[in-house]
Protein backbone atom coordinates (compact mmCIF):
# COMPACT_ATOMS: atom_id res chain seq x y z
CA UNK A 1 0.00 0.00 0.00
CA UNK A 2 3.19 2.68 0.94
CA UNK A 3 3.69 2.70 -2.83
CA UNK A 4 0.28 2.77 -4.05
CA UNK A 5 -0.18 5.64 -1.18
CA UNK A 6 3.09 7.48 -3.00
CA UNK A 7 1.57 7.43 -6.54
CA UNK A 8 -2.07 9.04 -4.83
CA UNK A 9 -0.48 11.61 -3.23
CA UNK A 10 1.30 12.13 -6.39
CA UNK A 11 -1.24 13.60 -8.64
CA UNK A 12 -1.49 17.06 -10.04
CA UNK A 13 -5.02 17.04 -8.45
CA UNK A 14 -5.57 17.44 -4.31
CA UNK A 15 -5.94 14.60 -2.90
CA UNK A 16 -7.82 14.54 0.69
CA UNK A 17 -7.41 11.71 2.83
CA UNK A 18 -9.75 10.64 5.46
CA UNK A 19 -7.44 8.50 8.21
CA UNK A 20 -10.61 6.67 9.91
CA UNK A 21 -10.80 3.85 12.44
CA UNK A 22 -14.08 1.54 12.24
CA UNK A 23 -14.57 1.74 15.51
CA UNK A 24 -14.50 5.49 15.80
CA UNK A 25 -17.94 7.17 15.81
CA UNK A 26 -17.04 10.99 14.52
CA UNK A 27 -15.65 9.15 11.74
CA UNK A 28 -18.62 7.78 10.69
CA UNK A 29 -20.20 11.87 10.51
CA UNK A 30 -17.01 12.42 8.66
CA UNK A 31 -17.72 9.87 6.41
CA UNK A 32 -21.26 10.86 5.58
CA UNK A 33 -19.88 15.02 5.23
CA UNK A 34 -17.53 13.51 2.72
CA UNK A 35 -20.01 12.08 0.46
CA UNK A 36 -21.19 15.47 -0.01
CA UNK A 37 -18.09 17.17 -0.42
CA UNK A 38 -17.40 14.63 -3.23
CA UNK A 39 -20.35 16.13 -4.81
CA UNK A 40 -19.53 19.35 -4.34
CA UNK A 41 -16.16 19.13 -5.67
CA UNK A 42 -16.65 16.35 -8.39
CA UNK A 43 -13.50 15.77 -10.59
CA UNK A 44 -11.38 18.90 -9.39
CA UNK A 45 -10.38 16.38 -6.59
CA UNK A 46 -9.91 13.25 -4.88
CA UNK A 47 -11.47 12.03 -1.50
CA UNK A 48 -9.58 8.79 -0.04
CA UNK A 49 -10.26 6.74 3.16
CA UNK A 50 -7.13 5.06 4.58
CA UNK A 51 -7.94 3.02 7.84
CA UNK A 52 -5.57 3.49 10.55
CA UNK A 53 -5.79 0.22 11.87
CA UNK A 54 -5.17 -1.53 8.26
CA UNK A 55 -2.27 0.74 7.83
CA UNK A 56 -0.53 2.05 10.85
CA UNK A 57 2.55 2.42 9.18
CA UNK A 58 1.39 5.24 6.94
CA UNK A 59 -0.99 6.65 9.79
CA UNK A 60 2.63 6.66 11.72
CA UNK A 61 4.82 8.30 8.92
CA UNK A 62 1.96 11.15 8.46
CA UNK A 63 2.07 11.75 12.27
CA UNK A 64 -1.63 10.77 12.46
CA UNK A 65 -2.13 10.41 16.53
CA UNK A 66 -6.01 10.59 16.50
CA UNK A 67 -8.86 9.67 14.51
CA UNK A 68 -10.44 11.25 12.30
CA UNK A 69 -7.68 13.01 10.84
CA UNK A 70 -7.93 15.02 7.39
CA UNK A 71 -4.58 15.27 5.34
CA UNK A 72 -4.77 16.81 1.75
CA UNK A 73 -1.80 16.68 -0.63
CA UNK A 74 -1.06 17.63 -4.02
CA UNK A 75 2.45 16.81 -6.02
CA UNK A 76 3.56 14.67 -3.13
CA UNK A 77 3.20 17.79 -0.52
CA UNK A 78 1.50 18.06 2.32
CA UNK A 79 -0.48 21.43 2.24
CA UNK A 80 -2.73 20.86 5.05
CA UNK A 81 -3.39 18.29 8.27
CA UNK A 82 -5.53 18.53 11.06
CA UNK A 83 -7.61 16.08 13.51
CA UNK A 84 -11.36 16.54 14.14
CA UNK A 85 -14.28 16.95 12.24
CA UNK A 86 -14.65 18.91 9.55
CA UNK A 87 -17.81 20.42 7.91
CA UNK A 88 -19.10 20.39 4.38
CA UNK A 89 -18.30 23.92 3.09
CA UNK A 90 -14.54 24.21 5.50
CA UNK A 91 -14.19 21.08 3.43
CA UNK A 92 -15.05 22.26 -0.01
CA UNK A 93 -13.61 25.36 0.25
CA UNK A 94 -10.23 24.06 1.13
CA UNK A 95 -10.11 21.73 -1.55
CA UNK A 96 -10.93 24.62 -4.12
CA UNK A 97 -8.61 26.76 -2.74
CA UNK A 98 -5.83 23.75 -3.87
CA UNK A 99 -7.23 23.49 -7.32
Amino acid sequence: MSTKFQELIQSERPVLIDFFATWCGPCKVQSSVLNTVKENVGEKARIIKIDIDQYPAIAAQYGVRGVPTLAVFKNGELLYKESGVHDVNRLTGLLNSYV
